[in-house]
């Protein structure tokens, strides 16, 4: 065996979505910011991301977090998420999964019955709550960032569909939110396939179609996700969801940004306030507590501070080694199941 490098990851899922930890092998990037560190992995070394997550040792479900020093004074570790297509500023999957590995693993220390944290994401500081018993996490809760509501019932042409109605939201990236029945879905498992082909549609076109960036980081901007919602019926009550994530696949958790995104779109109809919350559900059952804390503003735009909650489990402990002489050391996609 000749490697000329190590990883060692820790497995771990939340809500069926699996969101790798790396724990050793790669330092840190350089920047100033979390915001810097990610744009720099953008450019400059983007092999790490490629090499995790595509074939022969990735798949399209799987992603993968690096953690950091944090940038701030007030934070207790960075994070920098990379999925399949890219790098987002925020996620609350990663994020519930990240926490539960610092935690479980003793890399921060664990305070009985909750542990208080705040981890330095590209998107923002974002405060946690970890409650746990007998060295397992049983519960993450954390504050995010800032989010908001871009447009409310904005058509949009879809090949294939014609003008269908969508919301638009920011939850730590900008989600495209669709009312699943209107274009006869029920979010149910076996229509996974379809959801995923229509998804990949919607997204491409409010992509194309709606102008969003954030007021105050325009380096974030672009509708990245579809969201395909069943309706609301009100708070404290159980809601399915399914968000459709490049390169054309669907979260297997409920999607802890697509939920902000849909607190965020909730409120500014007036059926949410703070104080309220409901539960989001996958596709495949799975849940997240969701709430509204308290109210905001964004570069002067109505927004709301949500929180989510959710609980992880580690899988396992790897080592990926990369051997100089292996022809696919960058990994590869095929189109069979990496359709964007």
């Amino acid at each position: 065996m000749r490697w000329e490098r190590t990883v060692t990851v820790i497995g771990c899922h939340v809500g069926g979505e699996e969101n790798d930890v790396i724990v050793g092998g790669v330092l840190p990037p350089p920047g100033a910011t979390m915001f810097d560190k990610k744009r720099y992995l953008e450019a400059h070394g983007d092999e790490l991301r490629r090499w995790l997550l595509f074939e022969p040792r990735g798949k399209p479900t799987l992603c993968v977090n690096l953690v950091t020093p944090p940038t701030r004074a007030d934070c207790d570790a960075g994070l920098i998420i990379m999925e399949s297509a890219d790098y987002p500023p925020m996620s609350g999957s990663n994020t519930i999964c990240t926490v539960t590995v610092l935690l479980e693993t003793g890399m921060l220390p664990m305070r009985e019955p909750v542990t208080t944290l705040t981890l330095d994401t590209p998107a923002g500081p974002v405060p946690v709550e970890a409650t746990w018993r007998d060295g397992k996490v049983e519960r993450v809760q954390f504050t995010n960032v800032p989010c908001f509501a871009t447009h409310l019932g904005a058509n949009l042409d879809v090949e294939g569909l014609g003008t269908i109605t969508v919301d638009v939201a920011y939850g730590g990236a900008f989600f495209a939110i669709v009312d699943a029945p209107s274009l006869g879905f029920a979010v149910a498992p076996k229509e996974a396939r379809e959801l995923v082909a229509l998804g990949n549609r919607i997204t491409a076109a409010a992509a194309r179609q709606l102008d969003v960036r954030h007021p105050e980081n325009p380096d974030i901007h672009g509708v990245t996700f579809t969201e395909l919602t069943m309706p609301f019926t009100g708070p404290g009550t159980v809601n399915r969801n399914a968000v459709v994530v490049a390169p054309g696949r669907i979260d297997r958790s409920p999607c802890g940004t697509g939920t902000c995104a849909r607190l965020a779109v909730l409120h500014a109809r007036g059926q949410l306030g703070p104080g309220q919350g409901f539960i989001h559900e996958s596709i495949i059952g799975s849940r997240f507590e969701a709430g509204i804390a308290r109210e905001t503003t964004v570069g002067g735009r109505p927004g709301i501070i949500p929180t989510i909650a959710g609980q992880a489990w580690i899988t396992g402990v790897f080592q990926h080694g990369l051997d100089p002489s292996d022809p696919f050391r960058g990994g590869y996609t095929l189109p069979d199941l990496w359709l964007a």
